[in-house]
């Protein structure tokens, strides 16, 4: 509980989390800030240099937006696809966190009464489990 608390204090009224759900070739991005409060579209952004470049942007133009001057990214460590993300997302200073698989399937039904699977509901139920501490 008290590791879920120091997780829960880097969490601001200032910070854009930015959950990733990760595939081979295309991951999907969705935004929300403190509250739970959804900000954007969902992006679609390939699995190479280029798509991470579009990723960023998105995050840099949802921060000036919405006024928000810290960002987390989060996903699901499932596969080897989510390493070069994570590697260009450290390298250009942005702070990245992973979600249990596991948690994500439990979670799943909270989000719309269902235990169907999409990339759009996945990213979201990563975005909350971020927002509420549940990261490493």
């Amino acid at each position: 509980m008290i590791a879920q608390n120091r997780k829960l204090a880097t969490i601001h009224d200032s910070t854009l989390i930015v959950a990733v759900d990760i595939a081979s070739q295309k991951h999907v991005a969705r935004a929300i800030n403190w509250r739970g409060h959804i900000l954007g579209e969902p992006l679609i952004f390939d699995n190479r240099l280029e798509g991470f470049e579009v990723f960023l942007q998105w995050i840099r133009q949802l921060q000036a937006k919405h006024g928000l001057s810290e960002v987390v990214v989060g996903m699901e460590p499932t596969g080897h696809y989510w390493l070069n993300l994570a590697a260009y997302l450290r390298a250009c200073d942005v702070r990245v966190v992973l979600v249990n698989p596991f948690h994500v399937k439990q979670t799943k039904e909270f989000v719309d009464n269902s235990p169907t699977k999409n990339d759009r509901k996945d990213a979201l139920v990563i975005a909350k489990l971020i927002k509420d501490g549940h990261f490493v």
